[in-house]
């Protein structure tokens, strides 16, 4: 990390931003709360060592973001929620577009997301063969 100080206002700034954009997400349908909290957690981890551990230790916000930073992984329901937002949306866009050939290139795009959010792992899965110490 770059010891400018203007980066590192730049980052904090934005991952503040984040948060309440993440926030927001959580009452407002089709916005998504993890990733933002995610990127968040990235501005602050090496910018703001306080902002960081106040997210990693949020009651419910915490755990995932510990999660997704130790393993890549999401829990089985910010998976199906994350493919349902997807799908809901698309439907709204099938019935609210008229040009095929559009509905056709934004299925092309949304499937890139699709594929990725499905190859993502299960927390659940990765915790349960975890050995116990």
């Amino acid at each position: 990390m770059s010891e400018n100080p203007i980066v590192k206002y730049v980052l904090i700034v934005t991952g503040v931003l984040l948060v309440f954009i993440g926030l927001i997400g959580i009452v407002l349908p089709g916005l998504p709360t993890t990733i933002f909290l995610i990127l968040a957690a990235a501005c602050f981890a090496n910018t703001s060592p306080a902002l960081h551990n106040k997210l990693l230790t949020h009651r419910w916000f915490g755990p995932i973001i510990k999660n997704w930073d130790e393993t890549r992984s999401i829990p089985r329901r910010a998976k199906f929620l994350a493919l349902l937002m997807i799908a809901l949306s698309y439907l709204y866009t099938w019935f609210s577009v008229d040009e095929l050939t559009l509905r056709l290139v934004i299925a092309l795009i949304i499937l890139f997301p699709v594929i990725y959010v499905i190859r993502l792992p299960l927390t659940e899965n990765l915790t349960k063969n975890k050995p116990k110490n």
